[in-house]
């Protein structure tokens, strides 16, 4: 018969203070200093959160890995170039199944106007039947600053071919990608920041049924915001950090998030406080000391884990990494002055209609008492069970393809870019449009030309910079040299082509040649995401673990509280590599979104756990660590859960952006954050400690 499981104690009352009160008149005024400077700051600044993307770029550069031999290709094409450019690939084909001298014409005409857009530079490309004879392409090359303005530049070019009668017109090719790119960013000021606080708002309204609370922790939430943007925005300006849409959506995201979970967090120990018959600026004050601990130690670890993105090789990660961290930082800021100046200043009228009473019942829901009962009663059984399931999901994720998003999945919706691009591809070489770039030198070309025929490779040209007519330019004792592909250029069967065109030049004595070009970016930034991983992943585990055992004062329990989170963090993997492909239909993800996950949900993961166990070590100083992790659960289960629910519907609101990556990254660090929250949090942390007792304290000794 099993023994019956202690009931869970009663809340310990904290020490007193021995610091003199302050005077009513300080109390009032200092909040009231507080929340004034934060309005001044949050009007001042307000305007800078939708001003980002005047500071932002979206360039491929953005993508490439620093020192990747197609960087070094992409730097030296500049040189054949009077000015760098992108080209946009028209393409017509025959509705009546063959194309005639009428329908070339008509296309002719078509492409005279497409290359007078503004924007426009140099001569377009003749018009190149298709083998096939059912198909015509040819290219216009755009300035490549044209920055937001491609955009236009791309429409009004899409719109001069499709006015070709007796055809069905396409546009493909870098700019027209680039400028679906930019129409699906363009959300990111207004649409994801609206449903992401919208999303936020209705939650915290549902969980807490109170009026003033919600709106106080989204209004902090908002000034943290305005306040990283506005110093996001000055550094970028000034070329100390950089941004693009893919930064700024995930910074708001961020933003929105941690100031959140971190007001919840506040705001429910002063609930507490209040329950207990504390004045609202006792309350305050005690809640503030109580919370600042793990509060700060959760900014240090999501901004230290952030900050080690520094270590990429990928300038878009290391871009996410000092402003991720800024925000996280402003976040911090707002929860620790903002939150407690405001309920200092509104009190028990924060929660109204459901202001707590001044019974001391303000710890914990009978559910929580609940679970922390049965937690007491079987702790073994809980959390060996957690992590059998955890491990089983977790086998599954070497079975997530992370080789890259294929163009045609690049969207989450239909874009014109994709379409013209399959319109291509069904009548010319897969590789039309994105030829595989070789520089070599000059008095060796034709040797390399003769290399660069391997199998996969369609047509090698030397560059000229017009008809092919022309002569081929050179620069520096430099030649480039084109080869288009056979395979699509983001396919697996074009990356393997550029590993035997890369072996064929490379062997040529003298010319020193190198390939570049979109496939070989694509195969660098694969090789360049599995250095970061390798590279990366134990840093941030490193940095978090550090944090840990400097909050708690012990190794055992941070190794274990690391160990759960990465377990967590693997089980997600396994998850999301049997949803992609089966429900979403995803074949691959991007190579940056394993990093990714992994960063914030170890950096995230951990914060639940921090909230957890610094409570658990609080309360275990009065009642022991088996009770402490009882009351401790108890305690923190609303609001950790109630938090870890905020985050996941924040990161979702990511989906509202028609992008396969921030789609991606939105499921993975969603799922995780429920998966971390509803089970490592809930069951398997709090049993595997009360099963381990006070030895989880090690070297510190403390009573069971």
């Amino acid at each position: 018969m099993p023994t019956p499981a202690p009931p869970v104690p009663p809340t310990s009352p904290g020490p007193a203070s021995s610091s003199p009160a302050p005077s009513r008149r300080t109390r009032f005024l200092l909040p009231l200093a507080l929340l004034l400077v934060w309005l001044v700051l949050g009007g001042a600044l307000g305007p800078f959160a939708g001003r980002l993307g005047e500071v932002s770029t979206n360039d491929g550069a953005a993508f490439l890995p620093r020192s990747a031999e197609s960087t070094r290709v992409a730097q030296l094409e500049k040189d054949f170039r009077a000015e760098s450019t992108l080209p946009v690939v028209l393409v017509w084909e025959a509705d009546s199944g063959q194309v005639d001298e009428a329908l070339r014409a008509r296309a002719g005409e078509a492409l005279a106007a497409a290359a007078r857009v503004p924007g426009a530079v140099g001569q377009p490309s003749p018009l190149l039947p298709s083998e096939d004879g059912k198909a015509l392409e040819a290219v216009v090359q755009l300035r490549a600053d044209l920055g937001p303005d491609t955009k236009d530049a791309v429409k009004a070019i899409r719109g001069y071919a499709e006015q070709v009668p007796g055809a069905t017109a396409g546009v493909a090719g870098p700019a027209a990608v680039l400028a679906d790119l930019s129409g699906a960013f363009a959300g990111i000021d207004g649409l994801l920041l609206g449903v992401a606080l919208g999303v936020v708002l209705l939650i915290l309204l549902l969980v807490y049924r109170a009026v003033l609370l919600p709106l106080l922790v989204i209004l902090g939430a908002v000034f943290a915001l305005a306040v990283a943007c506005a110093i996001v925005y000055a550094l970028a300006q000034h070329g100390v950090v950089r941004v693009d849409g893919q930064v700024q959506g995930l910074l708001s995201i961020l933003v929105i998030g941690a100031a959140t979970d971190y007001g919840l967090l506040l705001s429910a120990r002063f609930r507490e406080e209040l329950a207990t018959g504390q004045d609202r600026f006792a309350a305050a004050r005690t809640a503030l000391r109580r919370s600042a601990e793990p509060v700060a130690a959760s900014g240090l670890t999501v901004g230290l884990g952030l900050l080690v993105l520094l270590l990429s090789d990928l300038t878009n990660n290391r871009a996410l990494g000092p402003v991720g961290a800024i925000g996280i930082a402003c976040a911090v800021l707002s929860a620790l002055t903002f939150l407690p100046a405001v309920l200092a200043l509104c009190g028990r009228a924060a929660f109204w209609p459901a202001a707590p009473g001044t019974d001391g019942r303000g710890g914990g829901h009978r559910v929580w008492q609940r679970i922390a009962e049965l937690v007491g009663r079987r702790p073994r059984a809980l959390w060996v069970g957690s992590a059998a399931v955890l491990a089983a999901l977790a086998a599954c994720s070497p079975l997530l393809d992370a080789r890259g998003v294929p163009q045609s999945e690049l969207f989450t919706t239909a874009q014109p870019s994709v379409a013209g691009q399959r319109l291509l591809s069904a009548h010319f070489p897969g590789g039309s449009g994105n030829p595989a770039v070789i520089i070599a030198n000059a008095d060796r070309a034709g040797a390399v030309a003769a290399a660069a025929r391997v199998p996969g490779v369609a047509a090698v040209r030397p560059y000229t910079g017009g008809a092919p007519t022309d002569p081929p330019i050179t620069a520096d004792g430099l030649v480039r040299l084109d080869a288009t592909l056979t395979d699509p250029a983001d396919s697996d069967a074009a990356l393997a082509t550029v590993a035997r065109l890369r072996t064929a030049v490379h062997a040529v004595d003298g010319a020193d040649a190198l390939v570049g070009g979109y496939s070989a970016q694509q195969a660098d930034t694969r090789a360049t995401a599995r250095h970061d991983r390798t590279l990366i992943m134990p840093v941030v585990l490193l940095c978090v673990l550090a944090v840990l055992v400097l909050l708690l004062r012990s190794v055992l329990a941070p190794v274990l509280l690391a160990a759960t989170v990465a377990l967590s963090y693997l089980a997600t993997l396994g998850v999301s590599a049997l949803v992609f492909p089966h429900v979403f239909g995803f074949s691959a993800t991007d190579p940056s979104v394993p990093l990714y996950g992994f960063v914030f949900l170890v950096a995230l993961g951990v914060d639940y756990n921090i909230f957890l166990m610094t409570r658990v070590r609080e309360e275990t100083e009065a009642l022991g660590t088996r009770a402490g992790v009882l009351r401790g659960l108890t305690a923190t289960g609303g609001v950790i859960t109630s938090a870890g629910v905020v985050l996941a519907a924040t990161f979702a609101a990511l989906g509202v952006i028609p992008l396969a990556f921030l789609a991606q990254i939105a499921f993975i660090v969603a799922f995780g954050v429920l998966l971390d929250t509803l089970l490592v949090r809930s069951l398997l942390v709090p049993a595997l400690v009360h099963d381990i007792g006070g030895r989880v304290w090690w070297p510190a000794r403390k009573a069971d």
